[in-house]
Protein backbone atom coordinates (compact mmCIF):
# COMPACT_ATOMS: atom_id res chain seq x y z
CA UNK A 1 0.00 0.00 0.00
CA UNK A 2 1.72 3.51 -0.87
CA UNK A 3 1.69 6.11 1.19
CA UNK A 4 -1.59 7.81 -0.72
CA UNK A 5 -3.42 5.03 -0.94
CA UNK A 6 -2.87 4.41 2.96
CA UNK A 7 -3.86 7.96 3.57
CA UNK A 8 -6.97 7.57 1.51
CA UNK A 9 -7.77 4.35 4.25
CA UNK A 10 -7.07 6.14 7.07
CA UNK A 11 -9.51 8.81 5.68
CA UNK A 12 -12.20 6.85 4.48
CA UNK A 13 -11.98 4.82 8.04
CA UNK A 14 -11.90 8.24 10.07
CA UNK A 15 -15.33 9.72 7.90
CA UNK A 16 -16.90 6.08 8.77
CA UNK A 17 -16.47 6.00 12.75
CA UNK A 18 -17.49 9.64 12.51
CA UNK A 19 -20.97 9.09 11.09
CA UNK A 20 -21.40 5.40 12.92
CA UNK A 21 -19.65 6.13 16.33
CA UNK A 22 -21.39 3.01 17.45
CA UNK A 23 -19.47 0.57 15.37
CA UNK A 24 -16.44 0.85 17.72
CA UNK A 25 -18.77 1.24 21.05
CA UNK A 26 -20.24 -1.95 19.98
CA UNK A 27 -17.20 -3.81 19.56
CA UNK A 28 -15.28 -4.62 23.17
CA UNK A 29 -12.29 -5.89 21.24
CA UNK A 30 -11.74 -2.48 19.27
CA UNK A 31 -12.52 -0.42 22.60
CA UNK A 32 -9.89 -2.51 24.60
CA UNK A 33 -7.53 -1.92 21.96
CA UNK A 34 -7.81 1.70 21.66
CA UNK A 35 -8.08 2.44 25.57
CA UNK A 36 -4.10 0.29 25.28
CA UNK A 37 -3.20 2.93 23.60
CA UNK A 38 -3.98 5.79 25.38
CA UNK A 39 -2.84 4.20 28.52
CA UNK A 40 0.55 3.96 26.85
CA UNK A 41 0.82 7.89 25.74
CA UNK A 42 -0.39 8.76 29.38
CA UNK A 43 2.50 7.14 30.86
CA UNK A 44 2.72 4.06 33.30
CA UNK A 45 2.31 6.69 36.69
CA UNK A 46 -1.22 8.06 35.40
CA UNK A 47 -4.50 5.88 36.35
CA UNK A 48 -7.09 6.15 33.32
CA UNK A 49 -10.55 5.83 35.20
CA UNK A 50 -12.40 5.01 32.52
CA UNK A 51 -9.91 1.87 31.85
CA UNK A 52 -10.95 0.77 35.04
CA UNK A 53 -14.48 1.75 35.15
CA UNK A 54 -15.11 -0.79 32.06
CA UNK A 55 -13.12 -3.45 33.71
CA UNK A 56 -15.11 -3.35 36.14
CA UNK A 57 -18.22 -2.79 34.33
CA UNK A 58 -17.21 -5.95 32.10
CA UNK A 59 -16.93 -8.24 35.31
CA UNK A 60 -20.18 -7.32 36.55
CA UNK A 61 -21.64 -7.95 33.18
CA UNK A 62 -19.99 -11.04 33.38
CA UNK A 63 -21.53 -12.09 36.83
CA UNK A 64 -24.82 -10.86 36.06
CA UNK A 65 -25.04 -12.91 32.98
CA UNK A 66 -23.80 -15.83 34.79
CA UNK A 67 -26.28 -15.54 37.24
CA UNK A 68 -29.12 -14.83 34.85
CA UNK A 69 -28.00 -18.38 33.07
CA UNK A 70 -28.14 -20.21 37.00
CA UNK A 71 -31.66 -18.47 37.20
CA UNK A 72 -33.08 -19.79 34.02
CA UNK A 73 -31.54 -23.29 34.53
CA UNK A 74 -32.89 -23.62 38.15
CA UNK A 75 -36.31 -22.20 37.01
CA UNK A 76 -36.14 -25.06 33.99
CA UNK A 77 -35.33 -27.72 36.69
CA UNK A 78 -38.48 -26.62 38.70
CA UNK A 79 -40.82 -26.59 36.11
CA UNK A 80 -39.39 -30.28 34.95
CA UNK A 81 -39.63 -31.64 38.81
CA UNK A 82 -43.01 -30.41 39.12
CA UNK A 83 -44.44 -31.67 35.40
CA UNK A 84 -43.00 -34.53 37.15
CA UNK A 85 -45.11 -35.02 39.92
CA UNK A 86 -48.06 -34.17 38.30
CA UNK A 87 -47.72 -36.80 36.30
CA UNK A 88 -46.70 -39.20 38.89
CA UNK A 89 -49.81 -38.48 40.85
CA UNK A 90 -52.25 -38.12 37.90
CA UNK A 91 -50.61 -42.58 37.31
CA UNK A 92 -51.40 -42.81 41.37
CA UNK A 93 -55.31 -41.93 40.87
CA UNK A 94 -55.30 -44.62 38.52
CA UNK A 95 -55.64 -48.59 39.78
CA UNK A 96 -59.14 -49.16 41.04
CA UNK A 97 -57.99 -51.96 43.34
CA UNK A 98 -54.99 -52.61 45.97
CA UNK A 99 -52.67 -54.81 43.69
CA UNK A 100 -53.24 -52.47 40.51
CA UNK A 101 -51.98 -49.67 43.49
CA UNK A 102 -48.68 -51.45 44.36
CA UNK A 103 -48.07 -52.53 41.02
CA UNK A 104 -48.36 -48.82 39.63
CA UNK A 105 -45.72 -48.43 42.80
CA UNK A 106 -42.97 -50.54 41.02
CA UNK A 107 -43.76 -49.94 37.67
CA UNK A 108 -44.92 -46.61 36.49
CA UNK A 109 -44.19 -44.61 39.07
CA UNK A 110 -41.03 -45.98 39.81
CA UNK A 111 -40.30 -44.63 35.86
CA UNK A 112 -41.90 -41.51 35.84
CA UNK A 113 -40.30 -40.35 39.31
CA UNK A 114 -36.54 -41.76 37.58
CA UNK A 115 -35.58 -43.37 40.64
CA UNK A 116 -34.61 -47.34 41.21
CA UNK A 117 -36.74 -48.34 43.95
CA UNK A 118 -39.83 -48.02 45.53
CA UNK A 119 -41.04 -49.90 48.97
CA UNK A 120 -44.32 -49.53 50.93
CA UNK A 121 -44.04 -49.62 54.42
CA UNK A 122 -47.31 -50.28 56.69
CA UNK A 123 -47.34 -50.86 60.20
CA UNK A 124 -49.11 -53.32 61.41
CA UNK A 125 -50.32 -54.73 65.20
CA UNK A 126 -49.29 -58.32 64.69
CA UNK A 127 -46.36 -59.70 65.18
CA UNK A 128 -46.28 -61.86 62.37
CA UNK A 129 -46.60 -61.12 58.83
CA UNK A 130 -50.39 -60.01 57.81
CA UNK A 131 -51.57 -62.83 55.44
CA UNK A 132 -53.57 -60.06 53.02
CA UNK A 133 -50.13 -58.06 52.85
CA UNK A 134 -47.78 -61.12 51.87
CA UNK A 135 -49.50 -61.76 48.72
CA UNK A 136 -49.16 -58.44 47.59
CA UNK A 137 -45.63 -58.47 46.45
CA UNK A 138 -42.23 -57.32 47.30
CA UNK A 139 -43.22 -53.28 46.99
CA UNK A 140 -45.54 -53.23 49.91
CA UNK A 141 -43.86 -54.63 53.42
CA UNK A 142 -46.05 -55.08 56.67
CA UNK A 143 -43.94 -53.54 59.89
CA UNK A 144 -44.15 -54.11 63.64
CA UNK A 145 -45.10 -50.59 65.43
CA UNK A 146 -42.51 -48.32 65.84
CA UNK A 147 -40.73 -48.84 62.49
CA UNK A 148 -41.28 -45.93 60.88
CA UNK A 149 -39.69 -43.72 63.71
CA UNK A 150 -37.03 -46.13 64.56
CA UNK A 151 -35.96 -45.77 60.55
CA UNK A 152 -36.20 -42.07 60.42
CA UNK A 153 -34.02 -42.08 63.58
CA UNK A 154 -36.94 -40.11 65.35
CA UNK A 155 -37.00 -37.21 62.64
CA UNK A 156 -40.80 -37.24 62.78
CA UNK A 157 -41.40 -33.14 62.94
CA UNK A 158 -40.81 -33.35 58.44
CA UNK A 159 -43.58 -35.15 56.29
CA UNK A 160 -40.51 -35.87 53.91
CA UNK A 161 -36.50 -37.14 54.51
CA UNK A 162 -33.81 -36.48 52.16
CA UNK A 163 -30.73 -37.95 52.98
CA UNK A 164 -27.97 -40.42 51.31
CA UNK A 165 -27.42 -44.03 52.09
CA UNK A 166 -24.47 -45.73 53.09
CA UNK A 167 -25.64 -48.82 54.04
CA UNK A 168 -28.71 -49.55 52.42
CA UNK A 169 -31.39 -51.71 54.91
CA UNK A 170 -31.99 -54.97 54.27
CA UNK A 171 -35.39 -55.05 54.64
CA UNK A 172 -36.34 -51.79 52.70
CA UNK A 173 -33.97 -52.86 49.59
CA UNK A 174 -33.48 -57.01 49.89
CA UNK A 175 -33.42 -57.35 46.22
CA UNK A 176 -31.19 -54.31 45.85
CA UNK A 177 -28.50 -55.84 43.49
CA UNK A 178 -26.54 -52.31 43.67
CA UNK A 179 -25.49 -49.78 46.16
CA UNK A 180 -28.21 -47.25 47.29
CA UNK A 181 -26.83 -44.16 47.24
CA UNK A 182 -29.69 -41.65 48.33
CA UNK A 183 -33.57 -42.05 49.24
CA UNK A 184 -36.87 -39.76 50.25
CA UNK A 185 -38.60 -41.09 52.99
CA UNK A 186 -42.19 -40.54 52.62
CA UNK A 187 -44.65 -40.48 55.84
CA UNK A 188 -47.99 -41.56 55.18
CA UNK A 189 -51.01 -40.39 57.72
CA UNK A 190 -53.73 -42.64 56.96
CA UNK A 191 -56.07 -40.51 59.56
CA UNK A 192 -57.07 -40.36 63.38
CA UNK A 193 -57.08 -44.31 64.83
CA UNK A 194 -54.55 -45.70 62.54
CA UNK A 195 -50.85 -46.89 62.02
CA UNK A 196 -48.68 -44.74 59.89
CA UNK A 197 -46.77 -45.97 57.05
CA UNK A 198 -43.69 -44.86 54.77
CA UNK A 199 -43.14 -44.82 51.14
CA UNK A 200 -39.63 -44.93 50.56
CA UNK A 201 -37.97 -43.91 47.02
CA UNK A 202 -34.48 -45.10 46.64
CA UNK A 203 -31.88 -44.37 44.11
CA UNK A 204 -28.49 -45.52 42.89
CA UNK A 205 -27.34 -41.97 42.45
CA UNK A 206 -26.07 -40.28 45.58
CA UNK A 207 -26.71 -36.74 45.32
CA UNK A 208 -30.65 -37.43 43.87
CA UNK A 209 -31.42 -36.63 47.18
CA UNK A 210 -29.74 -34.65 49.02
CA UNK A 211 -31.03 -32.90 52.41
CA UNK A 212 -30.07 -29.57 51.34
CA UNK A 213 -33.05 -29.79 48.48
CA UNK A 214 -35.96 -28.49 48.96
CA UNK A 215 -39.20 -30.87 49.91
CA UNK A 216 -42.01 -28.90 49.00
CA UNK A 217 -42.91 -31.15 45.81
CA UNK A 218 -42.61 -34.36 47.66
CA UNK A 219 -44.51 -33.38 50.46
CA UNK A 220 -47.71 -32.11 48.32
CA UNK A 221 -47.05 -35.85 46.64
CA UNK A 222 -46.91 -37.73 50.01
CA UNK A 223 -50.39 -35.88 50.88
CA UNK A 224 -52.04 -36.78 48.02
CA UNK A 225 -50.19 -40.46 47.82
CA UNK A 226 -51.79 -41.35 51.51
CA UNK A 227 -55.17 -39.92 50.05
CA UNK A 228 -55.40 -42.08 47.23
CA UNK A 229 -53.74 -45.06 49.55
CA UNK A 230 -56.66 -44.57 51.92
CA UNK A 231 -59.55 -46.03 49.56
CA UNK A 232 -58.05 -49.25 49.84
CA UNK A 233 -56.85 -49.89 53.30
CA UNK A 234 -59.17 -51.23 55.98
Amino acid sequence: MTPQTAAQAEEILRDIITKNPRIVLDAPEVMRALLAVHDETMGQNIVDLRSVAMQRLEAQLGRLEETNRSVIAAAYDNLAGTQQIHRALLKIMEPTDFGGFLTMIGAEMVDILRIDYACLILETQTQSPDPNLAPLGPVVKPAPIGFVSHYLSQNLETKVTLRTVTKPDVFVYPEATRPVGSEACLQLDFGAGTLPGLLVLGAKDAEQFSPAQGTDLLTFFATIFERALRRFLT
